[in-house]
């Protein structure tokens, strides 16, 4: 038997504003009363035998039927196709078409899925679906890719032209790194598209313990795929550690952070950096760790242009990774449009054995807290690409550190120039928390038409030391500002 979940309601509009096409403010309604009442969780869900106990392969053997797929046969840009329930995916999500501004369910029927392992007894119309992903003709105008997937609690990820999938974003982060809530996408309203149309229109509906919200996702394939986003928030409670816009990522080594790992590849990672465009017009670049504890830092900005955690490192040499294929996963960088006022960027640093465990989370904490009552809103642009935005300065291409004479630690950042002769006469700065910065050199790289910067760090007994490091022009800045952490 399946306990079937309470569905979500599509809320009935009075006859008044009967004529009204469903969107936005349909959803926003339903989160705003939601937040009104105490959360109730979905309930436990005891899914057929067959469904409930699989690994992560038996699940992937569940595969949709492409000849199924949502739009298939109605010459649209775009199609869906639908992800299973089972395994770690016990959780139903609502799933709807909206066809001339109204809302229809999507049915669920075991006919639209491939079973290769057999299809389990007692499957039934009401079972319902994990989630869905979106499919369009980016790579070749005679084939439909997966281009955008959504799944699990409130994430989704995306891929541009020529590029596999990698790190995911988030609707809502509450309390990333320590005692973290999860909030979940409960429904989904996907607009069938236009004829000829370049976007398609996503709505979801957020509940979780603390919040409910209500979001709309235009997304555009492309040579970079872009999401531009409004995320609708009603708090319950007070929200102090909300992380808006977040981005989750993998991190296991890469340059000289290797030490732990026995592997035959250079680097392992979905991301290799956070960077940060700040409202003082400074752009900052932070190389991303697998730490052996918790690590957990936040840059304050008052109006931030920017931020995103980026795959800089495109060369297949640095990886030799047939399969996974890291040089071609897409780095995402979020460009804010409303309600990023004072704050901070966040990044939590966890420590993982395993590439296949997320450990890196980026996102926008708002200085003043989530009031519960007051709702929120924050809108957005979700860029995924090679490096979508590019800033004009030279740029942090790699970072070394290794051991010094005297106990000290070298540090080696290669810089990549914008344009010939850009750094010539170019000038180092470094500065350190706690310690001190001694032999601070930059040369020019002939190998690479950059330049070299390289200094040793003295901690004089200190137990963690923030470095910052950037290249001066006739007194100004011409690079990205480097950042780390040092800690015994």
């Amino acid at each position: 038997m399946i306990a079937a979940l309470p569905l979500i309601p599509i809320l009935a509009p009075t006859s008044a504003a009967a004529a009204d096409p469903f969107g936005l403010p349909h959803v926003q309604a339903m989160a705003r009363a939601l937040a009104a009442r105490p959360y109730a969780a979905a309930a436990a869900t005891q899914l057929p035998a067959g469904l409930n106990d699989i690994d992560y392969d038996a699940y992937r053997d569940i595969r949709f039927d492409p000849a199924h797929a949502l739009w298939r046969n109605e010459g649209l840009p775009f199609q869906l196709q639908f992800f299973h329930r089972g395994g770690a995916q016990r959780a139903r999500v609502d799933l709807f078409e909206v066809v001339d501004g109204q809302a229809r369910r999507i049915a669920y029927s075991p006919a639209q899925f491939r079973f290769q392992r057999g299809a389990p007894d007692g499957l039934s119309p009401d079972l319902g679906f994990a989630g869905f992903r979106i499919h369009a003709p980016i790579n070749r105008n005679d084939y439909f890719d997966e281009v955008a997937a959504f799944l699990g609690a409130s994430y989704f990820r995306a891929v541009a032209k020529g590029m596999v999938y990698g790190l995911s974003a988030r609707g809502l982060a509450i309390g990333a790194g320590a005692n973290e809530e999860f909030p979940d996408f409960r429904s989904f309203w996907i607009e069938r598209p236009r004829p000829g149309s370049r976007s398609l229109t996503v709505l979801a509906l957020l509940d979780g313990a603390s919040c409910a919200g209500a979001f709309r996702f235009v997304i555009s394939p492309g040579e970079t795929t872009v999401f531009d986003t409004t995320a609708s928030l009603y708090p319950r409670r007070t929200i102090a550690d909300a992380g808006i816009a977040p981005l989750t990522s993998m991190f296991l080594f890469g340059g000289d952070r290797r030490a732990r790992f026995d592997d035959f590849r250079p680097q392992v990672h979905d991301s290799d950096g956070l960077a940060m465009a700040d409202g003082a017009g400074e752009r900052l670049w932070r190389p991303l760790a697998n730490p052996p504890r918790v690590s957990t830092s936040a840059f304050r900005d008052a109006a931030p242009r920017g931020f995103g955690l980026i795959q800089r490192e495109r060369r297949y040499d640095a990886y030799l990774d047939l399969e996974a294929r890291y040089h071609l996963r897409p780095s995402l960088w979020v460009e804010p449009r409303q309600g990023f006022g004072p704050g901070s960027v966040g990044l939590v640093e966890l420590p993982s054995p395993t590439e296949y465990e997320d450990n890196i989370v980026a996102c926008w904490t708002p200085a003043q807290a989530l009031r519960a009552g007051r709702p929120a809103t924050f809108s957005y642009r979700l860029h995924w690409g090679a490096e979508p935005i590019a800033s004009g300065l030279a740029t942090v291409a790699a970072t070394r550190s290794g051991a010094a004479e005297r106990g000290r630690r070298r540090f080696v950042i290669d810089f990549q120039s914008p344009a010939p002769g850009a750094l010539d006469g170019a000038q180092p700065q470094v500065t350190a928390s706690a310690g001190s910065a001694l032999e601070v050199n930059l040369h020019p790289n002939p190998e690479t038409g950059g330049v070299r910067l390289s200094f040793e760090l003295d901690a004089a007994g200190a137990s963690a030391i923030e470095l910052r490091a950037a290249l001066l022009r006739s007194g100004k800045v011409c690079s990205e500002v480097w950042l780390n952490r040092w800690a015994a």
